[in-house]
């Protein structure tokens, strides 16, 4: 049973979501929040799976929520989505460096939403290649903040290169044939990347790589 909280300050998106997901046989909607503050208090009452949070919303933001929700170690395993109105909103870039785990449209269809759902649910990050490389275009185009990125010295240089290559958007598959290796092998370094740099997830392993300055949105390492 995949369990999931919704928090979004309109009461009808919430509503639509909830009927929804609850007509889907593996998913329990645990509860709603209209603000990030009670957002954040839904989230460690329950340590949902997934928590589906709108970007803006009063008193405390989305992106706020999620880094209190990143920041707290007992709630390791709960997955953010981040919830948007636009496909190229501000904030997008902001939220994954605050510890979300990817973002959906809010006119997203149903099948995708669910689709969606599992994913995150699996722990994988919510960017496919095509969106990840938006990200690439429309956020990223802005110098390395070296000030406060990790350090990669403790990467090999191959974990370093998959890093890279996932930074540009490429899936384990791209990957594994770019370095003539295994696609298990290739999902294998990307996860002791991972472990080492102490991302969250993939989502947060591409924002390292370029604000450590290892790519930038020209495609440069």
């Amino acid at each position: 049973m995949i369990r999931v909280a919704l928090v979004d300050d309109q009461a009808l998106m919430r509503a639509g979501f909830r009927a929804l997901l609850d007509a889907e046989d593996g998913i329990e909607v645990v509860g709603e929040a209209a603000d990030g503050e009670r957002g954040v208090a839904l989230v460690r009452a329950h340590a949902p799976d997934i928590a589906l949070i709108d970007v803006q919303m009063p008193v405390m933001t989305g992106i706020e929520a999620t880094r209190l929700i990143a920041a707290d170690p007992a709630l390791a395993d709960v997955r953010v989505v981040m919830l948007t109105n636009y496909g190229h909103d501000e904030y997008v870039f902001e939220a994954l460096r605050a510890g979300a785990s990817g973002f959906l449209l809010k006119d997203t269809e149903p099948a995708d939403l669910l689709q969606a759902i599992e994913v995150v649910a699996r722990g994988e990050a919510l960017l496919s290649p095509s969106v990840t490389r938006t990200l690439i275009g429309e956020f990223v185009a802005r110098p390395p903040d070296r000030a406060t990125a990790p350090g990669l010295e403790c990467l090999t240089r191959r974990e370093r290169e998959v890093t890279a290559l996932a930074a540009r958007g490429l899936s384990n598959e791209e990957i594994a044939e770019h370095m003539v290796i295994s696609p298990f092998t290739a999902k294998t370094h990307v996860s002791r990347a991972m472990t080492k740099l102490g991302a969250r997830d993939r989502a947060q392993l591409v924002v390292f790589a370029y604000e450590s300055g290892l790519v930038t949105a020209r495609g440069g390492t």
